[in-house]
């Protein structure tokens, strides 16, 4: 059962559609951990080109979903809400299963630093158990969503 609909995904960062990648969030401790899931319906937009008449997941839209795992972790934090969260760094990223259509991955971040505006989060995208893609993610908390249009 979801934790946070995709609606209420919405509220802590501010992806859309069709770049909103995670479905609903399972579990999540602000500022320690989630775990997400997305589910790999055949319609996704990535499925026709990568690769026609072999459908799979690209690597970099996995490790996109591990992030915005990690943002909602990181913005869910009261001292956070509104920010946007950036990349800083991929380290350590390893694929290691083919994810295709129909598959079910749970996406698990978990913070291992988070001080001031900058941040690590460590990686583990799973389909039914087994490892698809794990990495750590570095990144900065920008302003707050309106601040810098505002000149703050």
């Amino acid at each position: 059962m979801a934790l946070l609909t995709q609606e209420e995904i919405k509220g802590i960062i501010p992806h859309r559609d069709p770049f909103l990648l995670i479905d609903e969030v399972l579990e999540l401790e602000p500022g320690v951990r989630a775990v997400a899931q997305k589910r790999m319906v055949p319609e996704s937009f990535w499925f026709a080109g990568h690769f026609p008449g072999y459908p799979v997941t690209p690597g970099v839209l996995m490790i996109e979903m591990l992030a915005q795992t990690g943002a909602v972790c990181a913005l869910s934090l009261p001292e956070n809400k509104g920010r946007l969260a950036m990349f800083a760094g991929i380290d350590k990223a390893r694929f290691r299963r083919e994810v295709k259509p129909g598959d079910l991955l749970r996406l698990e971040v978990e913070m291992i630093r988070l001080r001031g505006s900058i941040g690590v989060g460590r990686g583990v995208a799973t389909v039914e158990g087994e490892r698809a893609v794990t990495a750590e993610l570095m990144f900065t908390l920008g302003p707050r969503l309106g601040e810098e249009a505002a000149g703050k």
